[in-house]
């Protein structure tokens, strides 16, 4: 369902239109509503500064070159952090459960919300949109792209936030080499399809299958060196490894980790299926790939030693770009693969500021959150034609004919129709550890997939059971 946002200054207009009418009618002069302005709304904080802790990624290097338009708009001062993904979660978090306040708010991931909600160390903003003086009543929340916005902010009736930073997975492959001719040739002939971006997990397979190559082999008519590789995936045990197994392997293939009541469902018949074929993948990919976090998968594919992936799409901004690796405007992009049938799921990790209850500045922070998501931002954020869209309305200024990223941003927009937040489990981060550990141990063959699911299952059921926030 779409968030509508009632405000009474909607009807403070509507009732300005009124007698503008009746003036009219009668020849009296009657002065019109103001416009809202963060200028105006910003007067009583004029001055202020806020501490917005956020993760250093290609987008908010971009976004930290804007923040002065804000101060200069509003008067209010903005000391904007940017730390590693790790380093913020924890730094992040630790400022908020402390309650010591060293951050007016903190970028939040999905997967922290249950821990931050249960602690009660976020604030609700729905006082403060409540509020005609604070509230922009043209912010139309209803253009935020959902299910991202819809499954990440709102917990109990409450609203906790604006999705700001929609991270999301694609399929990214080489343009060059699966639009060769004589590798088409060859693929058709071999698995009796065309050779084309993979749009379900079996053609994941084939195509990883189809371009591993042993050095002295050739590869689009050229004598490799080296070995290369069909696919590469993430394997660290941490980080998001879990994200393309649980939201594209697993719950593609009809299964899921917990059930609505937030049971653990790890040792189900298809999540089990989920681990068997995400696990099929690692004969065809590096043989350091136990080791390779979201940083160093776009490593590889920028290095050109590997055919595909499943990769956060931020990350591959800061590859496909001139200079950045020598494969730039070869590659081609699509939403990760499904199964063809049923419904879509895609991985994702959609985040927003929350506000600490710590925080002593919340109103100020609040027109900032405003500001940030705003239209007019937006549109100059996105203006380099780099970014990620958190509005449906925003697809249009990126998916033009003179962007040569635009293949990216559909399958970005792709990507997003299959996205939703974390589910709002406390210990989420502990789950997801044991989820890591285990699905390593799968991939690299230590345990079958049977196994491995079963070791899930006994160590989440071990922390929680069941583990959503109640």
């Amino acid at each position: 369902m779409k968030t509508v946002i009632s405000s009474p200054l909607r009807d403070v207009r509507a009732s300005a239109s009124a007698l503008a009418v009746g003036a009219a009618l009668y020849g009296a002069a009657v002065t019109p509503a103001a416009a809202w302005s963060y200028k105006e709304a910003a007067e009583p904080y004029k001055g202020t500064t806020i501490s917005i802790l956020d993760e250093v990624t290609p987008l908010q290097e971009i976004f930290a070159t804007i923040i002065p338009q804000f101060t200069e708009e509003t008067g209010i001062k903005v000391n904007y952090q940017l730390l590693n993904h790790f380093e913020v979660i924890n730094r992040g978090q630790a400022d908020m459960l402390s309650g010591r306040g060293e951050y007016d708010a903190v970028m939040a991931h999905g997967v922290q919300y249950g821990l931050l909600l249960d602690a009660g160390v976020i604030e609700p903003i729905d006082d403060m949109m409540a509020d005609a003086a604070l509230m922009n009543p043209d912010l139309d929340l209803d253009d935020l792209i959902s299910p991202a916005f819809e499954s990440l902010s709102k917990f109990d009736g409450k609203l906790y936030g604006f999705l700001l930073w929609n991270y999301n997975m694609v399929y990214w492959a080489r343009q060059d080499l699966l639009g060769n001719d004589a590798e088409k040739a060859a693929f058709e002939e071999k698995y009796g399809y065309p050779l084309a971006p993979a749009t379900t997990l079996s053609e994941l397979y084939d195509i990883s299958e189809f371009f591993t190559r042993s050095a002295g082999e050739t590869l689009a008519g050229e004598t490799l060196a080296d070995d290369f590789y069909g696919i590469v995936l993430e394997g660290i045990n941490g980080g998001t490894t879990y994200a393309p197994l649980w939201y594209v392997f697993i719950r593609n293939l009809g299964g899921n980790i917990f059930d609505e009541a937030g049971v653990p469902t790890f040792d189900t018949p298809e999540v089990i299926e989920g681990l068997k074929q995400w696990s099929a993948l690692w004969k065809f990919a590096p043989p350091g790939q136990a080791e390779y976090s979201l940083i160093d998968v776009p490593t590889v594919m920028g290095n050109g030693i590997a055919a595909q992936t499943i990769a956060w799409s931020d990350f591959v901004l800061g590859i496909d770009q001139p200079g950045a690796s020598a494969l730039s405007g070869s590659f081609l992009y699509a939403a990760p693969p499904g199964t063809g049938d049923g419904t879509y799921s895609s991985a994702g990790e959609p985040s927003a500021y929350v506000i600490s209850s710590a925080s002593k500045n919340p109103e100020a922070t609040f027109l900032f959150f405003q500001w940030a998501i705003d239209k007019m931002t937006q549109k100059t954020f996105l203006s380099g034609g780099i970014g990620v869209p958190i509005r449906d309305s925003s697809w249009d200024q990126l998916i033009t004919p003179d962007n040569r990223l635009a293949p990216l941003y559909e399958a970005m927009k792709g990507s997003l129709e299959g996205v939703t937040a974390a589910p709002k489990a406390p210990r989420m981060l502990e789950i997801l550890d044991v989820f890591n550990r285990n699905a390593q141990q799968v991939g690299l063959g230590q345990m079958t997939p049977e196994e491995g699911a079963k070791a899930m299952q006994a160590g989440v059921s071990a922390i929680c059971n069941p583990c959503f926030l109640q």
